[in-house]
């Protein structure tokens, strides 16, 4: 440190704390020591620099995380069973047209997603049995929708009237079958716009509108055909013979199919993508005064399947076959500004919201993400809601902003996701909590988020200890777990490890679960000689704590082999040696863990049957699957014949549409079932309070239920038992889907932990009343430094789980620079021994000048008095 004079002299840390706070007058003992801790040599413009960085960590921090709280989806009825190629909004109208492959058109309400009008497109240069529509777009300036068919044509329909499409004239004589539209028009001048197609001999060719709502095409002695169109060559184009339209084309993807085109206005250029890898992404600039084209290429591993491009940011992004999404600035060829990696497998489509810096994909595996452009992280994912269609499907996605609409078609089915009301609410992540631990040694919370950051928390007042950031890199963080002593916590992240951490931050191993590969893992359960990781194949990978010599740990093979027909999602474990695995397909299979011996295998009765004879042919297979998979299963019960009645309920799962199923593993039968939340919102997540006696169950929409299973299915009868248990509580602490739970015991209160893609973490009484959120603003909370000595002060031992408990103290020394020390005092030292033993409570303790005053928590080295 320099003085005024410019000469460098040594200070203390006590010493170096109270000149940079009086100089400053601002901040807190934590922060200049913790500058005091980091550097050697501190200079004013060394401290400034530090002083600007932690007020850019503060905003950051207290940026609101916009994230979609999606209502639950909705399957919306079609009147065609053949693939949804196409959704648009007619913003004249307010409704949605649908157009399938086989040229069904469907009208739709925007208000109430109804269906309002159907019909059928006519062409008849083709069958109506061989017709094939490849692509639909609107041509919102002269009241037209283009159809482009595999008979090697685009035809134009009228839709003024729109309980009739009238075909009014065909583009013909295409080289190539057409295999993708786009449609732009200048928003200065509407009779200037760019029709755009994409073929499947890799040529993109525009037509260039002139006056567009005058006529698209001039008219001079034009063939008709039998359903009264213009016909119109493209040799006729491309000679010129139109004043009104002229062409431009290039072959840059030949001899690949070009996926997909779009034409920007704002760069006076054309992009379009393939799957071939050296013209994964081309860009043709239009030169001035010329029809000609300078091609760009950019080149990928494995190509590209979709393309978007955001105005105002002026990014390129594309869906890449290798998994990864990449954004590239359209002037830089060598490479993109950054991946996007969290998909697991292909992305097939992605795109910007215009009015945010944010951006959707969507990949093969039916895994929607919503990244924040400007972080560069997955701040939203959604799976497990979207309909499983056996057989090769390319979904389509339609985004409407201003509605808050998103579409998705599979195959004849559209899903709708439609986003609620933004409500201001705590923030305990950045990013959407993905699970949340209780430590009963430390007495704190841990919970990770999809950002890859895990943060502790202080159980008593709901604030911050510290945090791990970047655990995994950009892979999201999927699940924890921590081992019997509580002195070391496993993450799992979305690139196929797990690691081990001490509680200071340290990577004592790194668990290669994946083998290499960027795999969902969706559990980690500590046995007495292993360890098992789950979530993306049939068998369980196990890892022998013998293997842990080195930092890298490979894992072994599990002796009992494959028993499950689909990926093992969860698992739970009762010592000494009762282990029950679940699965996709709906296993649940008990194994010895000692021997690794599958013993028993439980199967529900098959509901799909009795669905479809009830709902009849909109009922699907895929969604009886979605029913039967096993989310989570938890032992509630001693598995063993003498602790319960013969036969009672001894293990509870959860499946899809809010399903709760309780099992004798026992006599390997079901004895219980019943529906814990109506309606579609897909899977829920579950928690057993220790003692067994509470169910909670939590959903999609953010509905936390508390259900009393102390006595159910106890006593089993013949048949399943089909009845609620007592409902004890429901409440609605999240906005978005609920990620996990954990009940816990915390002193002599049982306390629930919730987690939520809304960012927020939640405490709540059992049965059920929230206490608060984690990082909450807290009066009681907030730090002030007391700059006072000698005063008479009040000691305040505040925590968001108990009463106030104030007790007058004698006048001692407020010298927070000093180790405190504080007389002895019987009501103080009563409270501390009240729960029957003496516990530090250094993490709740407060001292104010008077009541109105700001509160302060005292660190270890100040409570030493207190907690002697």
């Amino acid at each position: 440190m320099q003085d005024f004079s410019g000469a460098s002299r040594s200070l203390s840390r006590i010493q170096f704390i109270d000149l940079a706070w009086a100089s400053v007058g601002h901040g807190s003992e934590e922060e200049y020591g913790f500058l005091f801790d980091s550097k050697e040599c501190i200079d004013w413009g060394g401290l400034c620099s530090f002083l600007l960085m932690e007020l850019s960590n503060k905003l950051k921090n207290n940026k609101t995380v916009s994230a979609p709280c999606w209502k639950p989806p909705r399957t919306l009825t079609c009147p065609h069973r053949d693939p949804v190629q196409k959704v648009l909004y007619l913003q004249s109208s307010g409704q949605y047209l649908t157009v399938s492959k086989g040229g069904n058109v469907g009208l739709r309400d925007a208000e109430d997603m109804s269906l309002l009008h159907t019909h059928r497109l006519q062409n008849s240069t083709v069958a109506p049995k061989d017709l094939w529509v490849t692509d639909v777009v609107l041509l919102q300036n002269v009241d037209k929708i283009a159809v482009a068919f595999t008979s090697k044509e685009v035809c134009f329909y009228d839709f003024v009237c729109e309980k009739t499409f009238s075909c009014k004239c065909k583009l013909q004589g295409l080289n190539f079958t057409p295999w993708c539209l786009d449609y732009w028009v200048d928003p200065c001048n509407p009779d200037q716009a760019v029709l755009t197609i994409g073929d499947i001999g890799g040529r993109v060719s525009a037509l260039y509108f002139t006056s567009a709502q005058i006529f698209l095409f001039e008219r001079f002695s034009l063939r008709t055909d039998s359903d009264s169109a213009d016909i119109i060559l493209w040799d006729d184009l491309t000679k010129g013979k139109h004043r009104s339209c002229y062409t431009v084309t290039h072959q840059a993807h030949a001899p690949g199919w070009v996926r997909k085109v779009r034409y920007l206005g704002s760069l006076e250029a054309f992009v379009s993508c393939s799957i071939a890898p050296q013209s994964s992404m081309v860009i043709g600039w239009r030169e001035k005064e010329s029809t000609s084209l300078r091609i760009t290429s950019y080149s990928t591993k494995d190509g590209v399947w979709d393309v978007d491009f955001h105005v105002g940011l002026g990014l390129l992004a594309t869906a890449g076959v290798d998994h990864h999404v990449l954004l590239w600035n359209p002037y830089v060829t060598s490479e993109p500004v950054c991946a996007l990696g969290g998909h697991t497998s292909p992305v097939i489509a992605v795109c910007f919201l215009q009015t945010k810096q944010q951006l959707l994909s969507y990949s093969k595996d039916k895994v929607l993400c919503l990244w924040d452009v400007s972080s560069q992280l997955c701040t939203h994912r959604l799976a497990g809601v979207f309909p499983n269609i056996q057989g090769d499907t390319h979904p389509f996605l339609f985004l409407n902003e201003e509605r808050q609409h998103l579409v998705l078609s599979f195959n004849s089915l559209l899903l709708l996701l439609e986003s609620k009301r933004e409500e201001k609410k705590t923030n305990s992540h950045e990013h959407p909590v993905t699970c949340v631990l209780y430590n009963s040694r430390f007495r704190q919370v841990v919970s990770s988020d999809s950002a890859s950051s895990v943060i502790f928390w202080l159980t008593d007042t709901g604030q911050k200890v510290k945090q791990f950031h970047r655990c995994h890199g950009d892979a999201e963080i999927s699940t924890m777990a921590l081992d019997v002593t509580q002195t070391r916590l496993f993450t799992a992240g979305a690139d196929g490890e797990v690691k081990v951490w001490d509680f200071n931050g340290r990577c004592l191993h790194r668990m290669n679960a994946g083998l290499g590969r960027a795999v969902r893992i969706s559990q980690v359960l500590l046995l007495k000689r292993s360890i098992l990781v789950m979530g993306w194949e049939r068998k369980l990978t196990v890892f022998r704590l013998h293997s842990f010599l080195q930092s890298t740990v490979e894992p072994c093979e599990w002796k009992g082999g494959l028993q499950h027909c689909g990926a093992v999602l969860c698992a739970a474990f009762q010592p000494p040696q009762t282990l029950v695995t679940g699965s996709y397909h709906g296993e649940i299979i008990v194994w010895n863990s000692s021997t690794e011996k599958a013993l028993r295998k439980l199967r529900p009765h098959d509901e799909g049957e009795d669905r479809k004879k009830q709902q009849g042919a909109t009922f699907n297979d895929s969604s009886c699957k979605h029913i039967q998979t096993v989310f989570s299963v938890i032992i509630i019960r001693s598995i063993s014949i003498s602790a319960f009645p013969s036969g009672a309920a001894d293990l509870v799962s959860c499946g899809g549409s809010g399903t709760v199923r309780l099992w004798s593993a026992q006599h390997a039968r079901l004895v219980g079932q019943f529906t814990a939340h109506e309606g579609d919102l897909g899977s829920i997540v579950i928690a057993v309070s220790p003692c067994g006696e509470y169910l909670t169950t939590a959903d999609r929409e953010g509905t936390v239920k508390i259900w009393d299973v102390k006595y159910y299915c106890l006593t089993p009868g013949e048949g399943v038992n089909k009845e609620l248990p007592k409902l004890l509580s429901s409440f609605h602490p999240h906005l978005d889907h609920v990620t996990h739970l954990e009940m816990c015991l915390h002193g002599d209160k049982l306390l629930l932990l919730s987690a939520s893609s809304d960012c927020s973490l939640a405490l709540s009484y059992l049965p059920g009343e929230t206490v608060g959120f984690f990082g909450q603003v807290n009066k009681c909370t907030q730090v002030q430094r007391l700059g006072l000595r000698n005063t008479t002060c009040k000691c305040v031992i505040k925590s968001w789980l108990d009463e106030d408990i104030v007790q007058g103290l004698s006048e001692w020394s407020c010298a927070l620079h000093c180790p405190m020390t504080i007389p002895p005092n019987p009501e103080l030292d009563k409270w501390k021994r009240m729960d029957g033993k003496k516990e530090e409570i250094n993490c709740a303790v407060f001292v104010v000048v008077d009541v109105s005053c700001t509160l302060k928590p005292l660190h270890d080295h100040q409570t030493e008095g207190l907690c002697a």
